[in-house]
């Protein structure tokens, strides 16, 4: 004996997910950060890294060098809006999906960085940070007595 099963030619399209997601605002979590995501090559003397870091003013990036570990910290700062301000009283923001707030991400390499050959650029969303590793240091031979 065969069993009637209804047919709905909707299931599983996913379209009634899609009209109940339109009908109701989108909401992020507040506490979650954006993670920057990076890129690291290795040179004979000097690592080289590409951090994407986009919407970001020069000056709200800080980069910091601890022996071999970097940090690089960003605040994504909301955009002013085309009319000039910030949203009206009264209006009401249908969609919002982009990420305000700081940034963060935190790496060890290999070997020692000299902070002060070390150099950075940020164009086009971009930061390239090139980093000068430490001279090893010569090792020194004991006398034994």
């Amino acid at each position: 004996m065969q069993t009637v099963r209804l047919y709905d030619p909707f299931a599983g399209t996913g379209l009634d997910g899609l009209l109940r997601g339109m009908c109701k605002p989108v909401q992020a979590a507040a506490d979650s950060a954006i993670a920057i995501k990076v890129d690291v090559t290795e040179a004979d003397n000097a690592y080289v890294v590409h951090a994407e870091i986009p919407g970001v003013n020069r000056d709200d990036i800080h980069v910091t060098i601890e022996g071999n570990q970097v940090t690089i910290a960003a605040e994504v700062k909301k955009p002013v809006q085309a009319n000039g301000g910030e949203a009206k009283q009264g209006d009401r923001v249908l969609r919002s999906e982009r990420y305000y707030g700081a940034a963060y991400r935190s790496f060890v390499l290999p070997a020692e960085l000299d902070e002060t050959a070390s150099e950075a650029r940020y164009q086009n969303g971009v930061l390239e940070l090139k980093l000068a590793k430490k001279a090893a240091l010569a090792g020194r031979k004991l006398t034994i007595q």
